[in-house]
């Protein structure tokens, strides 16, 4: 079955450019997707697996190679002519090697190399590029979504945590261990909290879901019944002055890194996805409103911030976009 993302345009980003299917493997914390993608960016043979809880490192491969067994199983399987894999983080493509924070059994695992091994088991000794969810999120949201067009893009995904990705002159770039555009641990607040990642006052530690219900709780806020980043945004939809203030914080936060993004490189658009930017307009009107502050040099001044357009595809299109664009033509 081939299951189109959506009404596809003309294809413009070099990963539309290259022929032949692309095998994307998508590895999260919930659970590990596979397809075989055309070049029009419409997937075929789609699967997935929940992420195994605990169990060791070759338990949770054990399902990857489950996914890789069946996309075999496509009669198309053998056009295939590269692989893409996107990981939750963080990532070291340099070395193939993953350590995702919630895939507790992965550390330092060689994915890359795991999952190349099983598809020359299957006939398929293939090309394979590794990247991080927020460059593989990067990569689709510039080849088919709200990136198109742009020659110098910011992409984030903000979730349980913050990360991105860049495009740069047209091209992906993902930096020599494919962690170039990790947002979220810009700092943006020099007396700010610790971080889990050893800094003080990342936006990851302000804007991420788990951040913006953690403060909103410790300034007073009472779920109803979810306490959660989405169960915030419910409140402050109603007008509740904690999670307005929760959401005014984060969004002065991502503001703060998205335009210092801008000013560095000159990147003309944010593109934000992921479970917080779900919440829309709750979010995008502080951050819109204060990169009005941040954003005030004339090169940086007509930034625009969209919201991400491929939503659940872009795992999966985005691994096979940042192999397409990675890999020699």
């Amino acid at each position: 079955m081939i299951i189109p993302t959506a009404p596809l345009p003309a294809p413009r980003a070099a990963a539309a450019a290259a022929d032949g299917l692309t095998v994307a493997i998508d590895i999260g914390g919930t659970k590990i997707a596979g397809a075989l993608v055309h070049p029009d960016g419409t997937m075929t043979a789609t699967t997935r697996r929940p992420t195994p809880r605990g169990t060791d490192a070759d338990g949770v491969m054990a399902a990857v190679t489950e996914v890789v067994a069946e996309l075999s199983e496509s009669p198309l399987w053998t056009t295939a002519v590269r692989c893409g894999i996107g990981s939750a983080g963080p990532v070291d493509a340099s070395r193939g090697t993953v350590s995702p924070v919630n895939i507790g059994a992965w550390r330092e695992f060689p994915v890359q190399a795991r999952i190349e091994a099983e598809l020359a088991a299957r006939g398929a000794e293939l090309p394979t590029v590794l990247a991080g969810d927020g460059v593989a999120m990067t990569a689709a949201e510039h080849w088919l979504g709200a990136a198109q067009g742009h020659a110098n893009a910011l992409c984030m995904v903000v979730s349980t945590g913050v990360g991105g990705g860049l495009i740069l002159n047209n091209q992906l770039h993902p930096g020599p261990t494919g962690n170039a555009g990790h947002i979220g641990h810009i700092s943006v607040a020099f007396d700010g909290e610790p971080c889990a990642c050893g800094g003080h006052g990342c936006v990851e530690s302000i804007a991420s879901g788990t951040a913006i219900a953690r403060w909103a709780l410790a300034q007073g806020w009472t779920p109803t019944q979810d306490a959660s980043a989405a169960g915030v945004a419910v409140a402050a939809r109603a007008g509740d002055p904690v999670a307005l203030a929760a959401f005014d914080r984060a969004g002065r936060a991502l503001a703060a890194a998205i335009a210092a993004t801008a000013t560095l490189v000159e990147t003309d658009i944010a593109v934000i996805g992921g479970g917080v930017a779900a919440s829309g307009d709750t979010l995008f009107e502080p951050i819109r409103r204060h990169l009005a502050s941040y954003a005030a040099l004339s090169f940086v001044r007509d930034l625009t911030v969209v919201p991400a357009a491929l939503g659940t595809h872009a795992g999966l299109i985005g691994a096979a976009a940042a192999a397409t664009m990675l890999l020699p033509s």
